[in-house]
């Protein structure tokens, strides 16, 4: 069986925090910066992928 492809989630900010969502079954509160060559980051921890939304992310690179 492969493996499920990581959660991604759509934000409109460059730097956000990642705690896993799960309450008490989450990790350890992180903050992630995304790259603006890339435009999009993953947790460490659960391997979330982070992407930005460029037409209406709030401040800038």
């Amino acid at each position: 069986m492969p493996p499920l492809p990581p959660e991604t989630e759509t934000v409109t900010r460059w730097t956000i925090p990642c705690d896993g969502g799960q309450g008490a079954l989450g990790h350890p509160r992180v903050w992630l910066t995304i790259p603006e060559e890339t435009g999009f980051v993953e947790c460490g921890y659960c391997d979330k992928r982070y992407v930005i939304d460029r037409d209406h992310a709030e401040g800038g690179h």
